[in-house]
């Protein structure tokens, strides 16, 4: 599937704001799953390159501004063709998978996440890797369900699953957290979703896992599939805060508003779909 991103951060600073700088990672990384056809990333109206790439094997840039600015604005826009992988990546040869098993406070899993994956890996025990991971991605979408505002960015794993509810970063924490628990390797990954029914999820996120014999397979336990063509996977990270496409800091003394705007749609289709905010709370920004 061809598909066109157009994603807009604005931000705008009371008293203007000096010192400004910025770390992108907005640049979609080709994999099994995607070809990435043609990609701008502006700040400002003016093109920004990657300067590195990071342990991840993802593509970085840095921008810095010492005038001071009443507001900025961050664009990304391309065209990426997505392919049907059943969400498998494969092997990488950068970091260790044993990585991904550390835990971070967002995905330090509790007593009750605990039992949870115990329970997937009991179901599943002569079935291997791909099955338990299937399992776990069942028994999250389960767990929660979709309810913007019920959580917000500082909320755990443990935390969403004792609601019973959050957004896409919720459901991705829940996974990794319960994966890593089982000494399964895991990480977050943000991205975007073309979906016409629900627009507001075309920022997303979810998680992928390492299995013996596949490699690292994705797996969106918002809606209990593995990665289709409708996704575009952008960077990754251990969890939510670790993958922020967009990371600034500033002088203090200044307030800081932010909207984000994303749109995804086929290259055929004429009318795009906008989301305001992200489908995780830190999923865009």
């Amino acid at each position: 599937m061809l598909l066109t991103v157009e994603h807009r951060t604005e931000y705008r600073y009371e008293p203007p704001a000096q010192g400004l700088a910025l770390r992108l990672r907005l640049f979609p990384t080709p994999t099994a799953q995607q070809v990435v056809r043609d990609w701008q990333v502006t700040v400002n109206g003016t093109a920004v390159k990657p300067l590195l790439t990071t342990g991840f094997g993802e593509k970085e840039a840095l921008w810095f501004e010492r005038r001071k600015g009443e507001a900025l604005t961050v664009e990304a826009r391309g065209t990426v063709e997505t392919q049907d992988q059943a969400g498998v990546l494969g092997r990488e040869p950068r970091l260790r998978p044993a990585v991904y098993l550390r835990e971070t406070p967002l995905t330090e899993p509790d007593e009750a996440v605990e039992a949870l994956a115990a329970k997937a890996r009991e179901e599943t025990e002569a079935q291997g890797p791909l099955a338990l991971a299937h399992a776990l991605n069942e028994a999250v979408h389960a767990t929660l369900d979709y309810r913007a505002g019920a959580t917000d960015a500082t909320t755990t794993a443990a935390e969403a699953a004792a609601i019973g509810a959050g957004v896409c970063q919720d459901f991705a924490h829940l996974f990794i957290s319960a994966a890593r628990s089982l000494d399964l390797p895991a990480r977050y990954v943000v991205g975007y979703l073309h979906d016409d029914e629900a627009p507001e999820m075309a920022s997303h996120a979810w998680a992928e896992a390492y299995l013996d014999g596949l490699g690292w397979v994705g797996f969106d336990p918002v809606h209990e599939v593995c990665p289709t063509t409708a996704h575009i996977r952008l960077c990754t990270g251990f969890d939510a805060a670790d993958a922020a496409p967009i990371r600034g800091t500033m002088m203090a003394g200044s307030e800081e508003e932010m909207e984000v705007t994303v749109a995804v749609a086929a290259a055929q289709q004429q009318s795009q779909r906008q989301s305001q905010g992200a489908g995780g709370q830190s999923g865009a920004s």
